[in-house]
């Protein structure tokens, strides 16, 4: 399973995420509910650095599925916008594929 926590502040601002683990819906090479969770985190990421100005941190280990990513600052509206849209494509795949694959969390810090 996979699971991915958002942080927030307490004004709702977008702090980062930690994403960890592989769905396991089927074979590795044929997981369709991993692939689609891997596109939409490293998209998300890949757009902030390429579409915005924002300073974050980040790692990834690919063997534990690990992706660990931090805004310097909280996220402005196109990072915000960025991290809306990853949101609402993973929670398409929540509903579509069930909780049993992946779990999203948000977690005020």
């Amino acid at each position: 399973m996979t699971e991915i926590t958002i942080f927030q502040n307490r004004n709702q601002e977008f702090l980062g995420f930690d994403c960890i683990g592989h769905a396991e819906y089927d074979n590795l090479g044929r997981d369709i509910v991993c692939a689609g969770i891997s596109i939409l985190v490293q998209n998300t990421i890949n757009a902030v650095e390429a579409f915005t100005d924002e300073d974050f941190d980040g790692e990834a280990d690919e063997k534990t599925g690990h992706i660990r990513f931090r805004f310097q600052t909280p996220a402005g509206a196109d990072a915000k916008l960025l991290m809306k849209s990853m949101i609402l494509g993973l929670q398409g795949i929540q509903s579509s594929y069930g909780k049993k694959y992946l779990k999203l969390h948000f977690k005020e810090v």
